[in-house]
């Protein structure tokens, strides 16, 4: 959501907003989930608050004329991550499974052809015990001085322990319709698509769009009968 240069030494800024998200999980029978998210946005030279994530920013390392290496410590609390034995049939007489707060490192390589990033969490709540990487390819597109266009491609890797606590049946859980199982790790394949647009520099508006297919570990369980999951969010930003 970066909508002018990141802020210097000495210089800061914030926003206020709120948007509308809506997630598409894998489970079957289960319906989109809808959630109003109110924003707010900090940045200085040393840390980025943005919604439910916090970013410790470490000092970027300049490679060349054209290429950086930024560096940072984050943490994210995952939004649409869970779920609870009502939210479809499938599920009933599962345990709730909780949504959870992330932590780990980040990196971005800034270069001519766009922005190669890569970012490894661990389940800092402890719920899942898990952990993920991902490893990604963006670019941005200006159209004038009032929007931007960035499209992505990521591959995320899941453990088993993550999988496992979202898709895995335990054996106390099972019934006749729904079997044990135990989800090992896999990769996703996402792609995603983001656009800003600013009326002037207080008042902006964001679109973003996001779709993943499933690993084979994913896939393969008994809670399971979609191939992928989206998400969109959309939003309006105040800039003071």
């Amino acid at each position: 959501m970066a909508q002018e240069p990141p802020a210097g030494e000495g210089s800061s800024t914030w926003g206020l907003g709120i948007g509308v998200g809506s997630k598409q999980k894998p489970y079957k029978g289960i319906g989109r989930d809808n959630e109003v998210l109110p924003l707010i946005e900090y940045e200085n030279a040393y840390v980025h608050v943005l919604g439910p994530m916090l970013e410790v920013k470490i000092p970027s390392i300049a490679l060349g004329d054209t290429q950086k290496l930024n560096l940072g410590l984050v943490a994210r609390y995952a939004i649409f991550g869970g779920y609870e034995a009502d939210d479809a049939p499938i599920l009933n007489g599962m345990a709730e499974r909780k949504d959870g707060v992330w932590a780990g490192a980040k990196a971005e390589w800034e270069n001519s052809l766009g922005t190669v990033y890569g970012e490894w969490l661990f389940d800092m709540s402890r719920y899942s015990k898990g952990q993920k990487a991902s490893l990604g390819l963006e670019r941005t597109w200006h159209f004038g001085h009032s929007f931007m266009l960035t499209p992505r491609v990521t591959a995320t890797w899941q453990d088993g322990k993550y999988n496992n606590y979202y898709f895995g049946v335990a054996d106390s859980e099972a019934t006749p319709g729904r079997q044990a199982y135990e989800a090992g790790s896999g990769v996703n394949a996402e792609i995603g698509l983001r656009a800003i647009y600013m009326i002037d520099r207080h008042h902006s508006f964001l679109m973003d769009a996001w779709g993943a297919t499933q690993s084979s570990a994913v896939k393969d369980s008994p809670l399971v009968d979609r191939r992928a999951e989206s998400r969109f969010v959309f939003a309006y930003v105040y800039r003071f």
